[in-house]
């Protein structure tokens, strides 16, 4: 049984780590590399960069970064953010990345993910999406959420997702443009262009800390036969413990991707990683992680 895995997720724009919440009211959260270094030290099983400002300015993914980190850390992290084309994806493996992620690029051009694919094997390509529930009102049932009324923690219920809405749309351009794709047939659709992981945000619970979405989550897991990264809204453990579980409650993920809980040093990796252990979850065991790490 492959082990499910604990990653945390830095957002970054203009060179630091942000986190905010339904993707806005961005905070700092500090420097990359030294989190990345932290959090590598604490047990995390791999690391996640998201440039969530490059392909909404237009820029490239700082591929400095990418290079800083792979001398610093010995886990392996993708990075995302403003990659377009078979050459952004090959400057960003030869920095180091072990594997990048695609948002707004793979809608704009799916082949991509083919390109991707085929040059460098399905599992370095990762396809990013985030998703907003589609929810009733006066203007018929499949409408969309306007941004005025997306739902704060309080009103998130993660566990009743699916009698809120009709599905989930995909968002783009860090979560500016829905492009009216629905989430489960779009991740069905990547996969079977070549991606090798699925990192799914909801942005209805992200940085609420109100749980994952777990309606969504299982919704995807079970729709593709590749790793899903369950990601927006963990606020505790029970949370992350739900979101790996398999089967109607659970949300059936490979993974659980972290930010506020780590960055404002709620839980550190290790207590997180120590806890599922004890409920039986099967994760790489923290001395393992530990041995890993450079002297």
């Amino acid at each position: 049984m492959v082990a499910k895995r604990i990653i945390p997720c830095l957002d970054v724009a203009d060179g630091r780590v942000v986190k905010g919440v339904n993707f806005v009211g961005l905070r700092d959260a500090g420097d990359p590399v030294e989190l990345a270094c932290l959090y590598s030290a604490s047990g995390a099983d791999e690391l996640v960069f998201l440039d969530i400002a490059a392909s909404h300015q237009g820029r490239a993914t700082l591929v400095d970064l990418v290079r800083r980190t792979a001398e610093a850390v010995t886990i392996p992290f993708t990075v995302g953010g403003g990659i377009s084309s078979v050459e952004g994806i090959t400057e960003l493996l030869r920095a180091g990345a072990d594997k990048i992620s695609l948002n707004s690029a793979a809608v704009r051009d799916p082949q991509l993910v083919s390109r991707g694919a085929e040059r460098f094997g399905c599992q370095c390509i990762v396809v990013a999406i985030d998703a907003r529930r589609r929810i009733s009102d006066a203007k018929g049932p499949d409408a969309n959420w306007p941004d005025a009324n997306v739902p704060d923690a309080k009103e998130f219920d993660p566990k009743g997702a699916e009698a809120k809405g009709a599905g989930w749309d995909v968002y783009v351009k860090g979560g500016r443009e829905n492009t009216g794709l629905d989430a489960v047939a779009w991740a069905q659709q990547v996969v079977a262009l070549g991606a090798g992981e699925i990192l799914l945000t909801s942005m209805d619970g992200d940085g609420t800390q109100a749980g994952y979405d777990l309606a969504l989550t299982r919704a995807v897991a079970e729709a593709v036969d590749v790793p899903v990264i369950a990601s927006g809204g963990a606020g505790c453990i029970d949370h992350i413990a739900e979101a790996l579980a398999p089967g109607p409650e659970g949300g059936s993920a490979s993974a659980a991707l972290l930010a506020s809980l780590l960055h404002d040093r709620v839980l550190t990796v290790e207590q997180i990683k120590t806890d599922l252990l004890g409920r039986g979850l099967n994760l790489r065991p923290l001395e393992i992680m530990k041995k890993s790490q450079p002297l």
